[in-house]
């Protein structure tokens, strides 16, 4: 058994007055991960799931141990962590991976040629950005959706990427003479 700490939800605003919380889901696997009686390592402190529920798309969370909105209020921002056993998560999903398994992989365009290293995941309301450091230095910011980064090969040890026109291109420079940050659009909603 091999275990990792993972964190599943970043609690966000307080909903209704019984101390119910929105989440900021880090998991694709939220029944699963949400179960009542599951208990998560919150800060200093264990938080037990008492109920769930999604609503258009988003997930909501009862913990045994907050009763009112003033206690969800105080939740805001902590990280829900969960331990979890690897070798049983590689079993059920052999293409699964996690945010800190990215950092250090080759990013290299659909056509082959090779645009940098992931040097981070930023986790965004919108959408996560996935940080590619390039060759010459720059950070460039690339829209961590399926159609901008199709695919993930942990065993290769790469990230094949099909960003958007101009997006690592030659860095420009901005008014101060420095290296611009590049972020790009994602087509479907506009949002970086």
């Amino acid at each position: 058994m091999t275990l990792r700490d993972v964190v599943i939800a970043t609690i966000g605003k307080a909903h209704g007055l019984r101390g119910e919380v929105a989440l900021n889901l880090r998991t694709d696997q939220p029944v699963e991960r949400l179960a009542p009686g599951t208990e998560f390592r919150a800060g200093v402190r264990t938080l037990t799931v008492a109920g769930t529920r999604d609503q258009q798309d988003r997930w909501y969370v009862r913990f045994a141990e907050v009763g009112d909105r003033t206690g969800a209020e105080e939740l805001r921002g902590i990280e829900l962590h969960l331990e979890i056993d690897t070798e049983d998560e590689a079993r059920e999903d052999p293409e699964g991976w996690y945010p800190e398994d990215l950092v250090g992989l080759a990013v290299r365009h659909v056509d082959g040629t090779e645009l940098g290293t992931v040097a981070d995941l930023e986790v965004r309301p919108a959408q996560d950005l996935l940080i590619v450091r390039t060759a010459d230095g720059r950070r460039v910011m690339l829209p961590f959706v399926e159609q901008l980064v199709p695919e993930i090969d942990l065993e290769q040890k790469v990230v094949l990427a099909d960003p958007p026109g101009g997006l690592f291109g030659p860095a420009e420079d901005d008014d101060n003479g420095t290296d611009a940050e590049t972020v790009a659009t994602d087509p479907r909603t506009g949002t970086a």
